[in-house]
């Protein structure tokens, strides 16, 4: 059995050693996918496992709803925590969608979860792979266990969900776990990360300026995820049903968990981040940005949740507007000035057209 926490040390050591030391951007990279990236898609590999163990105890009677719910906000901090981190194979194939689909503007998740339990009352992991994103994720798991119109103290509502909340459980290990593997495999991400050149990357600029794009685009996802909510797509009229986890009332928390992962990627571990790649004439760069991550922190850790309790007054909205804005110049920073002092030039991004 693949055990990544056995080989994760040792995966570092030979990521970081792959680099001639003459070459910063090289060993920026490698740090980063060994010291950064791998262990949070371990950690969400955990994670994962962790819920498909979940939703068959839960619904072999063996835990309760409330164990089965704390498993639940367990897996989706490790997304959260994962979502900056999208480069390779997650980013790839409509991927991210299969484990959590967002945003749900029409309440697809609620009508295509109610249409599978009829149609496929027993359906398996293998078939659920064959279905829609919709099901697959997240999001329909979290229906099951959240939503007020489902009731899974009684006992004939358990057993109609129960098939497809241990479906989505195995769904999710094996797809977490093919992931992390490809990662790991001789010419996988952590490779192509660490040594050059490689198929993906001519040279450890083109890995660093891709590191860089997907944290743009993450931290651009991150306000789409407070402005869609917010309603700041919509007039100002609040969408509270549009935040992400909103059933679970984990918005915030997933907030903050990407908000933390997107930061360790500038800061790095050992400074082995893209800060570390600034000049030291560039410290005023790295000084504000620093400072912006720190504003942003603040605003956050004022915010009393649930998000749609904030949403709700007029002092609520005024204080996630003030936390929009402080991660408008974070993402900000990221796409213009240390883009630029860092010789990249980002292009398309991800969320363009959304």
């Amino acid at each position: 059995m693949f055990r990544p926490k056995l080989l994760l040390t040792s995966l570092a050591a030979l990521a970081l050693g792959a680099c001639a030391p003459s070459d910063p951007q090289a060993v920026t990279s490698a740090a980063i996918a060994s010291q950064v990236i791998l262990p949070t898609y371990s950690r969400w590999v955990d994670a994962d496992r962790q819920l498909a163990i979940s939703a068959l105890s839960y619904c072999q009677g063996k835990s309760d709803l409330e164990t089965a719910r704390a498993d639940f906000l367990h897996a989706q901090k490790a997304w959260a925590e994962l979502q900056p981190l999208l480069i390779g194979p997650l980013a790839e194939g409509n991927r991210a969608w299969q484990i959590q689909f967002w945003p749900d503007k029409k309440n697809l998740v609620g009508r295509q979860v109610e249409q599978l339990v009829t149609a496929q009352p027993q359906i398996s992991a293998d078939a659920l792979s064959k279905s829609s994103v919709v099901v697959q994720g997240l999001s329909a798991y979290e229906y099951i266990l959240f939503d007020a119109d489902i009731d899974m103290a009684n006992a004939e509502q358990k057993a109609r969900y129960c098939p497809l909340l241990v479906a989505i459980g195995e769904r999710q290990k094996a797809l977490a776990e093919d992931i992390l593997s490809s990662w790991n495999s001789n010419d996988g991400m952590l490779a192509q990360l660490s040594k050059f050149p490689n198929q993906r990357y001519a040279d450890s600029h083109e890995a660093i300026a891709e590191l860089l794009r997907v944290q743009v685009t993450a931290l651009d996802s991150l306000k789409k995820k407070l402005g869609t909510p917010l309603g700041r797509g919509t007039k100002g009229v609040p969408q509270p049903f549009q935040a992400e986890a909103w059933r679970s009332k984990a918005s915030l928390s997933s907030l903050q968990a990407s908000l933390a992962s997107a930061q360790t990627v500038w800061a790095g571990v050992d400074n082995k981040g893209l800060r570390g790649l600034l000049p030291k004439e560039q410290k005023p760069l790295a000084d504000k940005i620093d400072a912006a991550y720190a504003e942003s922190n603040r605003q956050l850790a004022a915010l009393k949740p649930p998000l749609g309790d904030l949403l709700a007054s007029e002092e609520g909205r005024q204080q996630l507007n003030a936390f929009y804005d402080s991660l408008n110049v974070v993402h900000r920073l990221h796409e213009g000035e240390l883009a630029k002092a860092l010789g990249i030039q980002l292009g398309f991004n991800a969320n363009d057209g959304d």
